[in-house]
């Protein structure tokens, strides 16, 4: 149902997608006490400040980050593993990253349970990623930004893309990034919401 209702309806087509969304059960990916609504249509709060997103905008954000086969992609603030167990029914290989320790363990667990044997969990701060498994075909930033650190940018292969929620005022939107000969060009793929994620505020500017 929440493919039906929520994914294919937002022109999510792409059979990789559809059948990793079909296939993986979000469920096991949440706290006890939010398994009976985690395949509602909204992002759901986990704590910390922090959402799992809704089926829709990682949906849409995995379609226009064109994923292949072959790539090996970055997971930024994975939570509990569901967008990498998503991811990695379609890529080669998923590093995630996430900052809370318990949250990666209880990720790194549940992947091994659920047997995907494609995919590493590495606790973090998200805004250095992990530079040692890089460079990346693709990083994914699962909340939303006000500027994306240099430090992140640099993991992204030639070629590559990365795709995040932007932060404008009370809304959103998301923006695919394309790096080619070193400077990333951002394009806008479409709305969504989220909070921002510690360390991707923008800096205010010194002013004299």
């Amino acid at each position: 149902m929440m493919v039906d209702t929520q994914v294919r309806p937002s022109d999510v087509t792409k059979f990789p997608i559809i059948e990793a969304m079909l296939h993986v059960p979000r469920e096991v990916y949440l706290p006890a006490g939010l398994r009976e609504i985690a395949y509602v249509g909204e992002n759901i709060a986990v704590g910390h400040g922090r959402v799992m997103l809704d089926p829709r905008t990682l949906a849409k954000m995995l379609d226009a980050l064109d994923l292949q086969r072959e790539d090996v992609v970055l997971d930024l603030g994975c939570v509990q593993g569901y967008t990498t167990a998503v991811i990695a029914r379609l890529v080669e290989f998923v590093v995630a990253v996430e900052p809370q320790e318990d949250w990666a363990h209880e990720a790194q667990s549940t992947l091994s349970e659920q047997g995907v044997d494609n995919a590493a969990v590495i606790t973090g701060d998200l805004t250095q990623g992990a530079a040692k498994s890089g460079p990346y075909d693709a990083i994914i930033i699962q909340g939303a930004v006000q500027q994306v650190p240099d430090t992140l940018l640099a993991q992204l292969k030639d070629g590559g893309r990365i795709a995040a929620v932007f932060a404008e005022g009370a809304l959103g939107v998301v923006r695919i990034g394309h790096k080619l000969d070193g400077r990333v060009d951002w394009r806008l793929a479409f709305n969504a919401g989220a909070p921002v994620l510690d360390g991707f505020h923008a800096q205010d500017a010194f002013v004299l």
